[in-house]
């Protein structure tokens, strides 16, 4: 089942994404195939059937695997039989040498640098202080706005300015402003961000890291600090990373402060309005995080012809391991679609299992997952202790990633007059 001529099954695969219930096609896809299948050769007769399925999207012919076991060990994959493949309209626009297309030994690199310097205790230290410091100004700001809020533009002022600071060491004010409306551009991929030119901060930031002092010891103050150090210490040339290439994936290093943690954030405050009890006991932040990657999943190109659980990925073949579906499958979760915090409570170590995977899993798990989960709790924390507030009627989209319809509108009361 191929659907249309070069789009393939693509229009059907986005329509679901603009229902409530996004997963609808990986579910009609699944329960169309049974062992005598034309795809049957692609696939393992008996029960495992229903969850891995072929089919032609956003260009590409791709096999879709809805099985957390599979997924774990696409995930796990070291490079040797799997790697990073992605829509062309993303390959074009990051380019090759983007962190999510990187691969082996340089990505491993890329991952350790970011990862150890992001759990530093002394780093944590001052994030901590930092990201209070943010929030606090920021919800301070609110009563300014005639008592009424769009959630989702705030958190993505908060979190931008995070972000920036622990990856740029740049604060408030015209360079962070400048910054930000390239990248809002950037994000658009309607032009490409010239970040790295004379004149602009990054570039400025480059070149001072770069005429520090040698043989300096002192903790690294922010992520391209990491970088530039690592390439400046590397014994061999080829080992050192090019400068167009630090300051290409800080650029993407910049996507969760625009997508996924204001959307978390925004999620958090719109199921906290639909459940008063869980207000009141603010259990919510995984459950913010899982819903936040409701379409998530990564692709992947077969090296070589694979063999996972007796089920065959041709070599060339692109592989989309779908944790959406893990995720929403009702043999996972009861009721999945539903916001039920005390969830965890009845499933027990489900958090340490395959099916769920909100942050990705093996040489992909996200490097900042701690930073992450530290801006949102700080944040929920602030926000309930500050204010008291009604929400107007809203609803999320889930295509081309989750946001709130109209930005999710709120009329706030501060707890003290």
């Amino acid at each position: 089942m191929w659907g249309w001529p070069l789009i393939g099954e693509t229009l059907e695969f986005i329509a679901s994404a603009y229902t409530s219930k996004p997963v609808t096609f990986m579910d009609k896809r699944k329960s169309l195939l049974n062992g005598n299948d034309a795809h049957s050769e692609f696939l393992e007769v008996g029960r495992e059937v229903r969850r891995r399925f072929r089919t032609h999207i956003l260009g590409k012919a791709i096999i879709v695997s809805t099985d957390p076991d599979v997924n774990k060990m696409i995930l796990q994959n070291h490079g040797n039989a799997f790697i990073p493949s992605y829509p062309k309209s993303i390959t074009e626009l990051l380019g090759k040498s983007s962190i999510l297309q990187i691969n082996g030994p340089l990505h491993k690199r890329m991952h350790a640098l970011i990862g150890v310097f992001l759990k530093s205790p002394q780093f944590k230290a001052r994030i901590t202080r930092e990201i209070e410091n943010v929030v606090r100004l920021s919800l301070s700001t609110w009563t300014d706005k005639n008592c009424q809020v769009y959630v989702q533009d705030e958190t993505k002022k908060i979190t931008f300015e995070i972000l920036v600071r622990v990856l740029l060491s740049i604060g408030p004010g015209e360079e962070m402003e400048l910054l930000k409306k390239e990248f809002e551009e950037f994000i658009k991929g309607l032009i490409c961000l010239p970040i790295n030119l004379p004149g602009t901060r990054l570039y400025k930031s480059l070149k001072e890291n770069g005429d520090g002092e040698n043989g300096r010891k002192t903790s690294p103050n922010d992520a391209i600090d990491v970088l530039l150090r690592d390439s400046e210490e590397s014994d061999e040339i080829q080992h050192r990373l090019p400068l167009d290439f630090i300051s290409g994936n800080i650029i993407e290093m910049m996507i969760p402060g625009e997508e996924t943690v204001p959307t978390a954030m925004t999620l958090a405050v719109k199921f906290l309005v639909d459940n008063p009890v869980a207000l009141a006991h603010l259990v919510v932040i995984s459950e913010t995080l899982r819903l936040a990657n409701i379409i998530n999943g990564v692709w992947r190109k077969a090296l070589k012809d694979v063999k996972i659980k007796g089920y065959l990925i041709p070599k060339g073949w692109s592989v989309l391991a779908s944790f959406s579906s893990v995720h929403m499958d009702e043999t996972n979760y009861e009721n999945p679609y539903a916001f039920d915090p005390w969830r965890w409570k009845k499933i027990g170590n489900a958090l340490s299992t395959n099916i769920f995977t909100p942050f990705g899993g093996g040489q992909r798990l996200c490097p900042g997952l701690e930073l992450s989960r530290l801006e949102i709790s700080i944040f929920l924390h602030h926000f309930v202790t500050t204010y008291r507030w009604g929400a107007e009627e809203d609803e999320i989209i889930y295509f081309p990633t989750v946001k709130m319809k109209r930005k999710l509108p709120i009329t706030i009361t501060p707890l003290q007059q």
